[in-house]
């Protein structure tokens, strides 16, 4: 057991990013397998969101969820599964603000 003030926060600290990372890992997995049980369009993206998920939390590198995204896209063409489609609307560019035209300083006389 720590004894410095540190060392026990961070013992804290890592059991709770220890629980935090175990939640992600089981949801890439339920996911990933719930793809592989029954592919569909759904099963898909949820399970591509899961593999992102856990690559931004870097509980998984970044070039495996690259991998695993491959493999699974791979696998939806051999299942014939069309991916979803995206049901964002474009982003628009926000109209630009008019400033008022500067008025030339006043003379002095």
């Amino acid at each position: 057991m720590p004894i410095i003030k540190s060392a026990k926060k961070r013992v804290r600290v890592a059991g709770k990013a220890s629980i935090r990372n175990a939640k992600t890992k089981r949801a890439l997995k339920t996911a990933l397998k719930t793809f592989a049980k029954s592919p569909s369009a759904k099963a898909l993206s949820k399970a591509q969101s899961a593999i992102d998920t856990a690559a931004k939390k870097n509980v998984i590198h970044k070039n495996k969820a690259a991998r695993q995204k491959r493999q699974l896209a791979q696998a939806a063409k051999a299942a014939n599964v069309k991916p979803a489609a995206s049901t964002k609307k474009p982003a628009s560019k926000p109209a630009a603000k008019k400033t008022p035209a500067k008025k030339a300083p006043a003379k002095k006389k």
